[in-house]
């Protein structure tokens, strides 16, 4: 719980990331190795059932174990002594046997991310139906489409959506293969599984496989203790989908201003001084984890420059910056679920706004239309003329062009009628939507 993080606060990713959560994985991870141990005959049974049985995080002081973790730089040595001391001391020697501790808090850090990636997943999920819905229902809704903050030319709000919907699964599909590829850690002391061998494993690659198994990960082709490609992946991942829900947020944020008004969140959040006001606050949310991600992964990549068989500060510097960006990204997809489920359009604000420029948002159709029948040259000092004389009268173009003998032929409404340049528009959507 943090007042300074209210985009976290009560995500599902709270809960797969909080210090109880932590120390379960620890817990799970070393539960799982006396396991893995055991089904291939390294370990007693016995030893399999009563470690797993007292390997749960309500029967240890999460904080008394932070404090002893300083002593030792991680928090795996404290554990260790305290799961023992927990155990009958016949089954004892079977805790942690052959592993070091980044073996343990690697895997622990796996197990994290799966039950957080599942959790993200979820909200996704919410994020990407909305957004369908969202975007069949304004297929054919046209709006001004804008570059460099100025109307450009007509498009849809259904292409809009379908964009942000192709963005969301671009994140589902980059966490998925992740989320798949998430790897156990065994190695030993110095990614040799020598130590294993001394204890008996006659087949020390066996014993990972089975390790994998036992936590429901993926068996790596080699330790990766300084090898972070599973982290590297995870956070790039992670920050991806922040900013892909990030881009969302920002044309929320633009288009719900209160000179634009085309679309507002269903329940905005209110202000302390000016009580008319209804703030994007899910958007708002969404927009500051876009930019704090970003800086998080990078963290996670510096870290893979790490040195010798094991490295000093680099391994230590993943752990909190993990979980930050894991809640991160995590609550931005929880609000981005609630943004989309309560997102109103205003489509008739959408289509007062094509009028603003007095049918210069249809400028580069008549560009092309008239230079086909008076050739380039001809057309632009037509069209030039015309739009200075709109500015001066302050009259829409396609009335001042109405008016010229040149165009008495032409067509001169239909080509001014936005709904009728937008292209591709519906098709592009109508693709978009064919995506899973």
């Amino acid at each position: 719980m943090t007042l300074f993080d209210p985009g976290t606060e009560d995500a599902p990713v709270e809960r797969t990331t909080s210090e109880e959560a932590f120390l379960q994985a620890l817990l799970d991870a070393e539960a799982g190795l006396t396991r893995a141990q055991a089904a291939l005959g390294l370990a007693p049974a016995e030893a399999a059932g009563t470690v797993t049985a007292a390997a749960s995080a309500g029967a240890f002081d999460v904080r008394d174990l932070a404090r002893r973790a300083r002593s030792g730089g991680n928090p795996v040595i404290p554990l260790v002594a305290d799961l023992t001391a927990a155990v009958p001391a016949a089954h004892g020697p079977y805790v942690h046997r052959g592993a070091t501790s980044q073996d343990i808090l690697d895997s622990a850090l796996m197990l994290i991310a799966a039950r957080t990636l599942d959790a993200v997943l979820g909200e996704l999920a919410l994020t990407e139906g909305g957004l369908a819905r969202i975007a069949a229902e304004h297929r054919d809704t046209v709006m001004p489409g804008r570059t460099l903050t100025q109307h450009a030319v007509p498009t849809t709000f259904g292409l809009k959506a379908a964009g942000w919907r192709s963005l969301v699964l671009d994140a589902r599909d980059r966490l998925r293969h992740v989320r798949e590829s998430l790897p156990v850690q065994l190695g030993g002391a110095a990614g040799t599984l020598a130590a294993f061998e001394a204890y008996g494993a006659s087949d020390p690659l066996a014993l990972v496989t089975s390790y994998a198994q036992e936590l429901g990960l993926r068996a790596p082709e080699l330790p990766w203790h300084v090898l972070r490609t599973p982290v590297a992946d995870l956070g790039g991942a992670l920050a991806f989908t922040a900013g892909a829900l990030g881009k969302v947020a920002a044309d929320v944020l633009t288009l719900s201003r209160t000179e634009i008004a085309e679309v507002a969140e269903g329940a905005g959040g209110g202000s302390s001084a000016m009580p008319h006001k209804a703030n994007p606050v899910r958007a708002t949310l969404i927009a500051a984890a876009a930019r704090r991600a970003p800086g998080l992964a990078a963290t996670l990549y510096g870290s893979m420059a790490a040195e010798d068989e094991r490295p000093a500060g680099a391994w230590h510097a993943e752990w909190a910056t993990l979980r930050e960006l894991s809640r991160v990204a995590g609550g931005a997809a929880r609000d981005a679920a609630e943004l989309v489920e309560g997102l109103v359009v205003h489509a008739d604000a959408m289509r007062a706004h094509l009028a603003l420029t007095g049918g210069a948002i249809v400028s580069e159709r008549l560009s092309a239309e008239l230079a086909g029948r008076f050739g380039r040259g001809r057309a632009k000092t037509l069209l030039a003329a015309a739009a200075r004389r709109a500015r001066e009268e302050r009259r829409p173009l396609g009335a001042v062009l109405a008016e010229e003998p040149d165009l008495a032929d032409v067509d001169v409404t239909g080509l001014m009628d936005p709904a009728r340049y937008v292209g591709a528009a519906g098709a592009l959507v109508d693709r978009a939507l064919a995506r899973r």
